[in-house]
């Protein structure tokens, strides 16, 4: 674990060092997240949901879909996954804030539909 000491500016600006700036894969975002007493700042992702490619990938030929078709069938599809995911967290973040603590995975991430 490498470890560098940085400014927090009047405004609560920093400067990521620029060997983990290109380390990392930073662009022009970063996401930031409160873990216990802990800052995490982490390059955001570009990738639209492209860990479900294969699955995606999967489905729509077992649906029939090919050539052209399956394409733009494919990046529609892969497009819906990002804002799903965030939605999913959202709502598994706002029932553990109400002491959603007994609810079950159907409540936080829905059931599977076909």
């Amino acid at each position: 674990m490498e470890r560098k000491m940085i400014r927090i500016s009047g405004k609560r600006q920093i400067t990521i060092p620029q060997k983990y700036f290109d380390l990392l894969g930073f662009d022009t975002e970063a996401e930031c997240i409160l873990r216990g007493n802990e800052l995490v700042i982490r390059p955001v992702s570009e990738r639209s949901g492209g860990e479900f490619a294969e699955a995606i990938l999967a489905d729509l030929i077992s649906q029939g879909y090919q050539g052209d078709e399956l394409l733009s069938k494919f990046k529609e599809t892969q497009k819906k996954v990002r804002p799903a995911v965030k939605t999913m967290i959202d709502e598994a973040d706002a029932l553990a804030a109400t002491g959603g603590s007994t609810a079950s995975l159907d409540d936080l991430f829905g059931t599977e539909e076909r």
